[in-house]
């Protein structure tokens, strides 16, 4: 009759591809229990969007089969890690991780990449909620398809939910769609502060939030506001765009905010007669910043008519055509960041507990 310590000491031996550790001493075997000969517990991956959740679930299947067991009753659920330091555990106490999407300048598509991304998350069952913080140039609600205005309960802003994502920008407060923003520094942190802390957010596995291009108040405000997780910077191929993501990288490295990695958008235009990759605006800008600076690559968005028309109508590529070529771009970029996550998420309470060990000591 195989035991309980066989089992464990058989699923040790299967380590998660990400997080470089075995999924025991991770704690994702959950109610482990023999009756009878039949050997049954739950396998909580760290994210429903991790790329290698079927590569786990195979080898934990594998690694149990090895030792004879016949009848497995295999649960496999997924908790999301928290990426959040400790200390500020009171601003979003709800919030897992807040993932802030970047760019150097404007026209590289970051608010597209960043509602797509949201979408392709909270099909894999995340909790998500999207932020607009460009008080300036809000376009979130229109790529959405969002026009209903948000209401207060409680002295708390309630915010509108559009396929499970809860969605705040100033578009809402904006009496026309043509009407500007005119507002000084200051009354811009204000505002992106009041996003924060007087929406109710509720509970969420990833806050995306969608700054502003550059390097202006809303991004410093966020970054010293709030314990932001990590910071997805997007850009496109050609140098100019290239060397001004750069700027970014180099503000929030001032920071110390983790990055996320990099996205190149717009990477080329496929070819619909002949199959082939146009590069229209260049090749490699995305892997040369990856490279230079040491960040992980998400991926290439590529080019596509479709994602265009559907920003425009509200209806973005990964809801109107999730089997498309530019769909599964977003998609794998998706999981690709959610590994990320997961991954920065180990790291800080790692030195969490040395902290609080060292702490220890002291007193």
């Amino acid at each position: 009759m195989v035991t309980v310590d066989q089992i464990l000491s058989s699923l040790k031996k299967v380590v998660d591809p990400e997080l470089h550790k075995d999924i025991v001493s991770m704690g994702m075997i959950k109610d482990l229990s023999i009756n009878d000969g039949k050997v049954a517990f739950t396998l909580e991956l760290t994210t429903p969007a991790c790329p290698f959740n079927s590569d786990i679930e195979r080898d934990v299947r594998n690694a149990i089969s090895g030792l004879g067991v016949q009848d497995l009753n295999l649960r496999v659920t997924a908790r999301v890690m928290e990426g959040r330091a400790i200390s500020m555990d009171e601003l979003l106490p709800g919030v897992k991780n807040i993932i802030a999407v970047a760019s150097g300048k404007g026209g590289v598509g970051k608010t597209t990449v960043s509602v797509n991304l949201a979408l392709a998350l909270a099909k894999t069952g995340a909790k998500i909620g999207l932020l607009d913080a460009d008080v300036y140039g809000p376009s979130v609600p229109l790529m959405l398809g969002l026009k209903a205005s948000p209401e207060v309960v409680n002295n708390k802003i309630q915010p509108p939910v559009v396929e499970g994502i809860k969605v705040i920008s100033m578009g809402f407060f904006y009496e026309q769609s043509q009407q500007a923003g005119i507002y000084r520094g200051p009354i811009v942190s204000g505002i992106v502060k009041q996003f924060l802390t007087d929406v109710n957010w509720g509970e969420l596995d990833y806050l995306i939030i969608d700054l502003p291009p550059g390097t202006g108040d809303a991004p410093l405000t966020i970054a010293q506001t709030i314990p932001i997780t990590g910071i997805l910077i997007v850009t496109t191929p050609q140098d100019v765009a290239m060397n001004v993501a750069v700027k970014a990288i180099g503000m929030f490295n001032k920071l110390n905010v983790p990055i996320i990695g990099v996205v190149e958008n717009m990477s080329y235009l496929q070819c619909p007669h002949c199959d082939q990759q146009i590069h229209l605006f260049g090749q490699g800008g995305g892997k040369k910043i990856s490279e230079d600076y040491h960040i992980p690559f998400i991926g290439e968005i590529p080019l596509h008519p479709q994602i265009r028309e559907g920003s425009d109508t509200g209806k973005p590529s990964v809801l109107s055509e999730p089997e498309s070529v530019q769909s599964h771009a977003f998609t794998k970029a998706a999981k690709l960041i959610a590994g990320r996550i997961s991954i920065i998420a180990a790291e800080m309470q790692v030195q969490a507990r040395a902290e609080s060990s060292e702490q220890a000591k002291k007193e």
